[in-house]
């Protein structure tokens, strides 16, 4: 009974991680081919569904605790679907932040050729795939590389921003927009740093090893 209940709260997180993952693509593909449409979806209906679904697998999660009381790895794998619902439900805030600010740039000239952004959004949302296919597969070796892969989209968040710098200086007209490419960057570069958590958290659960902070040890208990 337990570990079906478990399977099925598994389940629940993927599907949620899922659809943040889409809510990503689409927020940048609209923006992109300057689609209104799919700017919308993403805030008017795929962000309440990831608020209802938060909702339901942290009650899940509690109920699971309270009635079987479980110890060690199955534990630890409960809490991580806590922080990761958590963070998955953050994530999509920053997709609907993304949308909003793409919803705004569309109507007006771009300042620049988007070359950067979509390279980075395209490692953001690898990033985030594979820290959920690690949490599926149980696989701490693409977790690490999660991990190992924030510092490269922190370089292109650097690279944005010294180039829009550069634009808001030469031609103050430009800086409304330029805000908005600054934001939609910071909240990609915040995604990836939310991956990010979720491969640490893996790690722990299958080696019980803790990697926050720069710390590598091992953890009190299998």
């Amino acid at each position: 009974m337990f570990y079906e209940k478990l399977n099925k709260l598994k389940e629940k997180i993927i599907e949620q991680g899922n659809l943040v993952e889409s809510m990503i693509e689409k927020s940048i593909r609209g923006l992109i081919n300057k689609d209104k449409a799919l700017l919308l979806e993403v805030i008017q209906i795929d962000e309440p569904r990831t608020n209802e679904a938060e909702i339901e697998i942290d009650e899940m999660c509690i109920n699971l605790i309270a009635r079987f009381q479980p110890t060690a790895q199955d534990l630890r794998t409960i809490i991580m679907i806590l922080k990761m619902n958590n963070d998955l439900e953050r994530i999509a805030d920053m997709a609907e932040n993304i949308s909003e600010s793409a919803l705004f740039l569309i109507e007006r000239p771009m300042v620049k050729p988007l070359i950067d952004l979509p390279k980075m959004a395209e490692e953001t949302m690898r990033m985030l795939k594979d820290s959920i296919d690690s949490f599926i597969k149980n696989d701490p070796k693409l977790a690490k590389s999660v991990c190992e892969r924030d510092d490269v989209v922190d370089a292109y968040r650097d690279q944005i921003l010294r180039e829009l710098v550069t634009y808001m200086i030469s031609d103050p007209t430009t800086i409304e927009r330029a805000l908005h490419l600054e934001r939609i960057s910071r909240n990609l570069e915040r995604i990836a740093d939310l991956a990010t958590n979720i491969g640490e958290d893996v790690i722990y659960i299958v080696e019980g090893k803790v990697i926050k902070h720069g710390r590598y040890k091992e953890g009190e208990g299998a």
